[in-house]
């Protein structure tokens, strides 16, 4: 059965799902790519813990802020990481980390799974054109972090 509330979207990185992990736990990363290409973040409170806040203003290209309020549902290292946006609009953000081996690859790379899961159909129709490439991009702009993060010898 589907559920048009449902945006879902997953990715094989290069990274192990610890390193992927990080750079959700670690501000300072997740700061730099959170959001659609061109949108930049700054954080008024970070507690990363199951309950813990994630507040945060998120800047688009053309200077409009987005408010956002977060808690932190489920941390497993590695494993998942599930954010509940507690603003309009309301969803569940599950990320799921499973590693998987890439043929001709020295390391163990990671399947991402995205499931946003917004709470009403016709706000997820709504935004549905939005939030699909925008977690694109989103996913993107961490595989680039990542890079950077783990250095030239890392290809």
């Amino acid at each position: 059965m589907s559920d048009d509330r449902m945006m879902a979207t997953s990715r094989i990185l290069p990274f192990p799902p610890e390193a992927v992990y990080r750079a959700f736990e670690t501000p300072e990363l997740l700061a730099a790519w959170w959001g659609p290409d061109g949108f930049t973040n700054a954080f008024k409170v970070f507690e990363f813990k199951v309950g813990g806040r994630w507040i945060f203003d998120m800047r688009a290209p053309n200077g409009q802020t987005f408010a956002n309020n977060n808690v932190f549902v489920d941390l497993q290292p590695g494993k998942a990481v599930v954010i509940r946006h507690a603003g309009l609009p309301y969803f569940t953000l599950t990320v799921r980390l499973a590693p998987v081996a890439v043929e001709g690859a020295a390391t163990v790379a990671t399947l991402l799974t995205w499931e946003q899961l917004l709470d009403d159909s016709a706000t997820a129709q709504a935004v549905r054109h939005i939030v699909l490439p925008a977690n694109e991009q989103n996913l993107d702009r961490l595989t680039r972090v990542l890079q950077a993060a783990a250095g030239p010898d890392a290809a």
